[in-house]
């Protein structure tokens, strides 16, 4: 698996949000837009249950570099 280009899922039941690290430019939005759900140095770094669908539809549609995407 080539590790610049990872693609994973975080499901919360009622979303998707998928990450593709090729597209990351580490920008930080998400983790400031919503830090209880993008904990970085945390596994997962994606904490669905940590806040509200209509938050992380929020944050993930601040993410500048797309790659933070819903489904």
């Amino acid at each position: 698996m080539d590790i610049k280009n990872v693609t994973k899922e975080y499901s919360n039941g009622e979303i998707t949000v998928v990450w593709q690290s090729a597209k990351c430019i580490h920008s930080g939005n998400c983790v400031r837009n919503l830090s209880s759900v993008f904990k970085p140095q945390n596994q997962p770094w994606i904490q669905m249950n940590n806040a509200g669908t209509d938050e992380i539809i929020e944050a993930v549609h601040k993410c500048p570099s797309g790659a933070l995407s819903i489904k």
